[in-house]
């Protein structure tokens, strides 16, 4: 076994330890550890990404349900538009794509760069949502559904998950809390299980049906995350997550600047 792959797969440890630790962020890792370290490329890194982010998703989302943090029928309303735009675009958008978009002079602006720089910009506002201060909202009202704007969001949230891989955890509980009056600690937990759904249902609808999948490495990869999901959610009873939270937003930051490096200069 490689070097680079046993870092890959202590990243994947690493990963679920994250989520366990601070209870989100860290699927974002998936997308580069899969290309950087195991070369993967951007078709099925993105692919991979969408079955590993979805499954802790789902993991998180229980444990969150369990508490009584999830509102079902809010997953719902705002799942299925997220579904039908990860489909999509796993579907028909990705396997469309040509590897060079288009070249101006001797310079090819390719597909790999397209997929990796949205995934990079958008890993800024991934890292602030997790440096900012958390505001818990005291909002006791009724759930209202601002429907046409939650199905753009949706749609929105699903086609820019089919392209990068990432739950956009980030993008969901801002609009769930505004588009549909629900309270921040419901939002989080019923953002997971909308993760969750709308990752998994991408794959296995759109991936699993146009490429050729890994499942021994899938499972292994997915598995350690299990791992450290369990490990993290030990950990957390002797470790303050949210000081960690803040490093973890400071990590990402760096990880965006090294892929932004990486596929353009």
């Amino acid at each position: 076994m490689e070097i680079l792959h046993i870092f890959g797969y202590i990243s994947a440890l690493i990963i679920g330890i994250s989520l366990g630790l601070i209870g989100g962020g860290g699927s974002i890792l998936a997308v580069p550890v899969l290309a950087y370290l195991f070369s993967i490329n951007e078709k099925a890194a993105t692919a991979y990404s969408l079955f590993i982010v979805g499954a802790s998703a789902l993991v998180g989302g229980w444990k969150q349900h369990l508490k009584g943090y999830v509102d079902w029928r809010t997953a719902i309303v705002f799942g299925i538009p997220a579904i039908l735009g990860v489909t999509l675009v796993r579907y028909y958008v990705v396997p469309a794509m040509p590897d060079v978009l288009f070249e101006i002079d001797n310079f090819q602006f390719t597909r790999r760069m397209a997929m990796f720089g949205l995934f990079a910009i958008l890993m800024i506002p991934a890292a602030y949502a997790m440096l900012k201060k958390e505001k818990d909202t005291a909002n006791t009202g009724v759930v209202v559904y601002n429907y046409p704007l939650i199905l753009l969001e949706g749609l929105l949230v699903g086609s820019i998950t089919g392209l990068i891989g990432a739950g956009g955890g980030f993008l969901i509980i801002p609009a769930l809390v505004i588009l549909a009056n629900v309270e921040m600690k419901v939002a989080v937990g019923t953002s997971l299980i909308i993760i969750a759904i709308k990752s998994l249902m991408g794959f296995f609808l759109g991936d699993a049906m146009t490429m050729l999948i890994d499942w021994k490495f899938l499972a292994i990869f997915t598995s350690l995350s299990f791992v450290g999901i369990f490990m993290g959610s030990y950990l957390s009873n002797f470790i303050d997550g949210k000081k960690l939270k803040k490093g973890f937003g400071y990590f990402i930051l760096v990880m965006a600047a090294f892929i932004f490096y990486m596929e353009f200069f």
